[in-house]
Protein backbone atom coordinates (compact mmCIF):
# COMPACT_ATOMS: atom_id res chain seq x y z
CA UNK A 1 0.00 0.00 0.00
CA UNK A 2 1.41 3.38 -1.06
CA UNK A 3 0.55 6.15 1.43
CA UNK A 4 1.57 9.83 1.10
CA UNK A 5 0.49 11.94 4.09
CA UNK A 6 1.45 15.51 3.15
CA UNK A 7 0.16 17.46 0.12
CA UNK A 8 -1.07 20.98 -0.67
CA UNK A 9 -3.69 22.39 -3.02
CA UNK A 10 -4.80 25.81 -4.21
CA UNK A 11 -6.65 26.18 -0.90
CA UNK A 12 -3.22 27.25 0.41
CA UNK A 13 0.00 27.31 -1.62
CA UNK A 14 -0.29 24.40 -4.04
CA UNK A 15 -0.86 24.87 -7.76
CA UNK A 16 -3.58 22.22 -8.21
CA UNK A 17 -7.18 22.28 -7.04
CA UNK A 18 -7.98 19.80 -4.24
CA UNK A 19 -9.73 17.43 -6.67
CA UNK A 20 -6.74 17.55 -9.01
CA UNK A 21 -4.35 16.67 -6.17
CA UNK A 22 -6.41 13.52 -5.56
CA UNK A 23 -6.52 12.78 -9.29
CA UNK A 24 -2.74 13.17 -9.51
CA UNK A 25 -2.35 10.87 -6.50
CA UNK A 26 -4.25 8.17 -8.36
CA UNK A 27 -2.13 8.64 -11.46
CA UNK A 28 1.01 8.39 -9.30
CA UNK A 29 -0.12 4.99 -8.05
CA UNK A 30 -0.98 6.06 -4.52
CA UNK A 31 -3.56 4.13 -2.51
CA UNK A 32 -3.90 6.83 0.17
CA UNK A 33 -3.21 10.57 0.11
CA UNK A 34 -3.58 13.25 2.77
CA UNK A 35 -4.59 16.79 1.92
CA UNK A 36 -2.88 19.06 4.45
CA UNK A 37 -3.19 22.67 3.35
CA UNK A 38 -1.68 25.40 5.50
CA UNK A 39 -3.99 26.55 8.31
CA UNK A 40 -7.23 25.65 6.50
CA UNK A 41 -9.63 22.79 5.83
CA UNK A 42 -11.23 24.57 2.87
CA UNK A 43 -10.20 21.87 0.38
CA UNK A 44 -11.60 18.92 2.31
CA UNK A 45 -15.05 18.65 0.70
CA UNK A 46 -13.79 18.86 -2.88
CA UNK A 47 -11.00 16.38 -2.21
CA UNK A 48 -13.40 13.94 -0.52
CA UNK A 49 -15.73 13.97 -3.51
CA UNK A 50 -12.82 13.36 -5.87
CA UNK A 51 -11.49 10.51 -3.73
CA UNK A 52 -14.75 8.61 -4.16
CA UNK A 53 -14.56 9.01 -7.94
CA UNK A 54 -10.84 8.36 -8.38
CA UNK A 55 -10.60 5.39 -6.04
CA UNK A 56 -7.94 6.85 -3.72
CA UNK A 57 -8.45 6.91 0.04
CA UNK A 58 -8.25 10.41 1.54
CA UNK A 59 -6.86 11.44 4.92
CA UNK A 60 -8.15 14.91 5.74
CA UNK A 61 -5.69 17.12 7.57
CA UNK A 62 -4.13 20.54 8.01
CA UNK A 63 -0.57 21.86 8.29
CA UNK A 64 -0.71 24.06 11.37
CA UNK A 65 1.74 26.94 11.78
CA UNK A 66 3.40 27.24 15.19
CA UNK A 67 6.55 28.55 16.81
CA UNK A 68 9.14 27.25 19.28
CA UNK A 69 12.06 29.27 20.68
CA UNK A 70 11.72 31.77 17.86
CA UNK A 71 11.82 29.04 15.21
CA UNK A 72 8.97 28.32 12.80
CA UNK A 73 7.40 24.92 13.42
CA UNK A 74 4.82 23.12 11.27
CA UNK A 75 2.53 20.47 12.69
CA UNK A 76 0.47 18.14 10.54
CA UNK A 77 -2.96 17.62 12.10
CA UNK A 78 -4.73 14.51 10.86
CA UNK A 79 -8.42 13.57 11.09
CA UNK A 80 -9.47 16.38 13.45
CA UNK A 81 -12.95 17.83 13.89
CA UNK A 82 -12.77 20.87 11.55
CA UNK A 83 -15.41 22.75 13.56
CA UNK A 84 -13.82 22.40 17.00
CA UNK A 85 -13.11 25.87 18.42
CA UNK A 86 -9.82 24.92 20.13
CA UNK A 87 -8.04 24.59 16.80
CA UNK A 88 -10.35 26.66 14.62
CA UNK A 89 -9.65 29.82 16.62
CA UNK A 90 -5.90 29.42 16.20
CA UNK A 91 -6.21 28.74 12.47
CA UNK A 92 -8.32 31.87 11.99
CA UNK A 93 -5.78 34.01 13.87
CA UNK A 94 -2.88 32.56 11.93
CA UNK A 95 -4.54 33.07 8.53
CA UNK A 96 -5.27 36.70 9.37
CA UNK A 97 -1.67 37.17 10.46
CA UNK A 98 -0.36 35.54 7.28
CA UNK A 99 -2.39 37.94 5.16
CA UNK A 100 -1.09 41.01 6.99
CA UNK A 101 2.43 39.67 6.80
CA UNK A 102 2.17 39.06 3.05
CA UNK A 103 1.04 42.62 2.42
CA UNK A 104 3.90 43.97 4.53
CA UNK A 105 6.44 41.86 2.62
CA UNK A 106 5.10 43.13 -0.70
CA UNK A 107 5.37 46.71 0.52
CA UNK A 108 9.03 46.11 1.35
CA UNK A 109 9.77 44.31 -1.92
CA UNK A 110 8.05 47.01 -3.98
CA UNK A 111 10.69 49.52 -2.94
CA UNK A 112 13.31 47.54 -4.88
CA UNK A 113 11.39 45.32 -7.30
CA UNK A 114 8.43 45.59 -9.70
CA UNK A 115 5.70 43.87 -7.68
CA UNK A 116 2.26 44.92 -6.42
CA UNK A 117 -0.36 43.40 -4.15
CA UNK A 118 -2.57 42.87 -7.19
CA UNK A 119 0.22 40.76 -8.70
CA UNK A 120 0.11 38.52 -5.64
CA UNK A 121 -3.67 38.23 -5.65
CA UNK A 122 -3.54 37.24 -9.31
CA UNK A 123 -1.31 34.32 -8.35
CA UNK A 124 -3.26 33.37 -5.22
CA UNK A 125 -6.59 33.26 -7.11
CA UNK A 126 -9.06 31.46 -4.82
CA UNK A 127 -6.58 30.47 -2.11
CA UNK A 128 -7.93 30.78 1.42
CA UNK A 129 -4.42 31.31 2.75
CA UNK A 130 -2.32 33.95 0.94
CA UNK A 131 1.36 33.74 1.76
CA UNK A 132 4.97 33.85 0.65
CA UNK A 133 4.61 31.19 -2.09
CA UNK A 134 2.14 33.45 -3.88
CA UNK A 135 4.57 36.36 -3.53
CA UNK A 136 7.24 34.10 -5.00
CA UNK A 137 4.96 33.26 -7.93
CA UNK A 138 4.32 36.96 -8.51
CA UNK A 139 8.07 37.60 -8.57
CA UNK A 140 8.47 34.81 -11.13
CA UNK A 141 5.67 36.25 -13.27
CA UNK A 142 7.36 39.65 -13.17
CA UNK A 143 10.67 38.11 -14.25
CA UNK A 144 12.48 39.07 -11.03
CA UNK A 145 13.46 35.44 -10.34
CA UNK A 146 13.27 32.27 -12.45
CA UNK A 147 11.26 30.09 -10.04
CA UNK A 148 9.87 29.74 -6.52
CA UNK A 149 13.03 28.20 -5.13
CA UNK A 150 15.08 31.17 -6.32
CA UNK A 151 12.57 33.59 -4.81
CA UNK A 152 12.91 31.95 -1.41
CA UNK A 153 16.67 31.63 -1.66
CA UNK A 154 17.27 35.25 -2.71
CA UNK A 155 14.41 37.42 -1.48
CA UNK A 156 12.07 35.57 0.88
CA UNK A 157 14.48 33.82 3.20
CA UNK A 158 13.92 34.17 6.93
CA UNK A 159 17.18 36.07 7.47
CA UNK A 160 16.70 38.39 4.49
CA UNK A 161 15.88 42.11 4.31
CA UNK A 162 12.24 41.50 3.34
CA UNK A 163 11.40 39.12 6.17
CA UNK A 164 8.34 39.96 8.27
CA UNK A 165 7.32 37.70 11.20
CA UNK A 166 3.72 36.67 11.79
CA UNK A 167 1.64 35.35 14.67
CA UNK A 168 1.68 31.61 15.30
CA UNK A 169 0.81 29.75 18.52
CA UNK A 170 3.48 28.23 20.70
CA UNK A 171 4.13 24.71 19.45
CA UNK A 172 3.01 22.90 22.64
CA UNK A 173 -0.22 24.95 22.61
CA UNK A 174 -0.78 24.00 18.97
CA UNK A 175 -0.27 20.31 19.79
CA UNK A 176 -2.78 20.56 22.62
CA UNK A 177 -5.28 22.36 20.35
CA UNK A 178 -4.97 19.64 17.72
CA UNK A 179 -5.56 16.95 20.34
CA UNK A 180 -8.52 18.89 21.78
CA UNK A 181 -10.02 18.90 18.29
CA UNK A 182 -9.56 15.13 18.08
CA UNK A 183 -6.66 15.31 15.64
CA UNK A 184 -3.33 13.51 15.55
CA UNK A 185 -0.35 15.93 15.57
CA UNK A 186 2.78 15.00 13.62
CA UNK A 187 5.86 17.25 13.47
CA UNK A 188 6.41 18.16 9.80
CA UNK A 189 9.96 18.17 8.34
CA UNK A 190 11.63 19.10 11.66
CA UNK A 191 15.14 18.36 10.36
CA UNK A 192 15.01 20.58 7.27
CA UNK A 193 18.11 22.51 8.27
CA UNK A 194 18.70 23.90 4.77
CA UNK A 195 15.56 26.04 5.26
CA UNK A 196 16.95 27.71 8.38
CA UNK A 197 17.24 27.02 12.08
CA UNK A 198 15.74 23.79 13.40
CA UNK A 199 14.61 23.02 16.92
CA UNK A 200 16.91 21.21 19.39
CA UNK A 201 16.13 17.72 20.66
CA UNK A 202 14.62 19.06 23.89
CA UNK A 203 11.67 20.52 21.94
CA UNK A 204 10.57 17.02 20.92
CA UNK A 205 10.32 16.11 24.59
CA UNK A 206 8.21 19.21 25.24
CA UNK A 207 5.89 18.41 22.34
CA UNK A 208 5.62 14.74 23.29
CA UNK A 209 4.56 15.80 26.78
CA UNK A 210 1.88 18.00 25.18
CA UNK A 211 0.55 15.11 23.07
CA UNK A 212 2.66 14.91 19.89
CA UNK A 213 1.80 11.75 18.00
CA UNK A 214 4.57 11.41 15.45
CA UNK A 215 7.47 12.80 13.45
CA UNK A 216 7.65 13.19 9.67
CA UNK A 217 11.05 11.55 9.26
CA UNK A 218 11.09 10.62 5.57
CA UNK A 219 11.05 13.92 3.68
CA UNK A 220 13.14 15.20 0.79
CA UNK A 221 14.56 18.03 2.93
CA UNK A 222 16.04 15.57 5.45
CA UNK A 223 19.58 14.34 5.00
CA UNK A 224 20.42 10.73 5.94
CA UNK A 225 21.92 12.10 9.15
CA UNK A 226 18.72 13.96 10.02
CA UNK A 227 16.60 10.89 9.25
CA UNK A 228 18.74 8.82 11.60
CA UNK A 229 18.53 11.51 14.31
CA UNK A 230 14.76 11.84 14.00
CA UNK A 231 14.20 8.08 13.94
CA UNK A 232 16.16 7.78 17.17
CA UNK A 233 14.08 10.55 18.77
CA UNK A 234 10.85 8.89 17.66
CA UNK A 235 11.99 5.55 19.06
CA UNK A 236 13.00 7.12 22.36
CA UNK A 237 9.68 8.95 22.77
CA UNK A 238 7.42 6.25 21.36
CA UNK A 239 6.26 8.42 18.44
CA UNK A 240 5.00 7.33 15.04
CA UNK A 241 7.30 7.74 12.01
CA UNK A 242 5.77 9.04 8.78
CA UNK A 243 7.03 9.70 5.27
CA UNK A 244 5.54 12.14 2.79
CA UNK A 245 6.14 14.12 -0.37
CA UNK A 246 5.04 17.61 0.77
CA UNK A 247 3.64 17.92 -2.76
CA UNK A 248 2.72 21.40 -4.07
CA UNK A 249 1.98 20.62 -7.72
CA UNK A 250 4.18 22.67 -10.02
CA UNK A 251 5.14 24.98 -7.15
CA UNK A 252 7.99 22.74 -5.99
CA UNK A 253 10.06 19.84 -7.27
CA UNK A 254 8.48 17.45 -4.74
CA UNK A 255 6.76 14.48 -6.43
CA UNK A 256 3.84 12.46 -5.09
CA UNK A 257 4.92 9.23 -3.45
CA UNK A 258 8.61 10.09 -3.24
CA UNK A 259 8.42 9.26 0.49
CA UNK A 260 5.81 6.97 1.98
CA UNK A 261 4.20 6.00 5.30
CA UNK A 262 3.78 2.43 6.52
CA UNK A 263 0.19 1.06 6.62
CA UNK A 264 0.52 0.26 10.35
CA UNK A 265 1.31 3.92 11.04
CA UNK A 266 -1.75 5.07 9.13
CA UNK A 267 -3.84 2.56 11.10
CA UNK A 268 -2.53 4.05 14.35
CA UNK A 269 -3.34 7.57 13.17
CA UNK A 270 -6.83 6.52 12.13
CA UNK A 271 -7.41 4.86 15.50
CA UNK A 272 -6.57 8.13 17.30
CA UNK A 273 -8.40 10.61 15.04
CA UNK A 274 -12.07 11.55 15.37
CA UNK A 275 -12.91 11.76 11.66
CA UNK A 276 -12.71 8.84 9.27
CA UNK A 277 -10.44 8.20 6.32
CA UNK A 278 -12.53 8.64 3.18
CA UNK A 279 -12.41 5.34 1.33
CA UNK A 280 -13.83 4.67 -2.13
Amino acid sequence: MRIDLHTHSTASDGTQAPADVVLSAGRAGLDVVALTDHDTTAGWAEAAEAAQLVGVALVRGTEVSARSRGISVHLLSYLQDPTHPALLTELDKTRDARLGRARAIVDLLAVDHPITWDDVLAQAKDAVVVGRPHIADALVARGVVPDRDAAFARLLRADGPYHVPHYAPAAPDAVRAIRAAGGVPVFAHPGADARGRIVPDAVFDELAAAGLGGIEVHHRDHSPEQRARLTAIADRLGLLVTGSSDYHGDGKANRLGENLTEPAVLAAIEEQGVTEVIRP
